[in-house]
């Protein structure tokens, strides 16, 4: 009986999923950087554009509120938003094709990066969670 016991909690352990990783991605609006760390390792520093004159990114603390591979914008004209991971409302981190923008204001308030970068990012939360990724915009 022992034996039986001692090789089913083996085999719980060999099976039990990995603890999650935390992901913190820090938008620094003034730099127009976006630094990912993971559990507390930077792992990535890539160019973003944030919102250009006129527009906004909202500073603050986030965290994912729903995440698509594809997506296209209602509001500007159906433009690609790949890879998009929304943290506020309408607002998303996603991957651009106007990669001579980046590092540099240029959206409508989204955070944009290259679009291999956002797949990066895209498939680092779904793997690790939304629950465990915080998003934080400072200026």
């Amino acid at each position: 009986m022992a034996r039986i016991v001692f090789f089913l909690l083996s085999l719980m352990v060999l099976v039990a999923p990995a603890a999650a990783a935390e992901i913190d991605i820090v938008v620094d609006v003034s730099q127009q950087t976006m630094t990912v760390t993971v559990d507390g390792v930077r792992e990535y520093q890539w160019d973003v554009s944030t919102g250009k004159k006129g527009y906004r990114t909202p500073k603050g603390s986030y965290q994912p509120t729903r995440m698509h591979r594809e997506y296209y914008s209602r509001k500007y004209d159906n433009a690609p938003m790949p890879y998009s991971i929304f943290f506020r409302g309408g607002y998303a981190i996603h991957g651009t094709s106007h990669v001579s923008a980046l590092g540099s204001p240029a959206s409508h308030g989204c955070v944009r990066l290259q679009t291999s970068n956002a797949k990066v990012l895209y498939n680092l939360v779904r793997e690790h969670g939304r629950d465990n990724t915080s998003i934080r915009i400072k200026a």
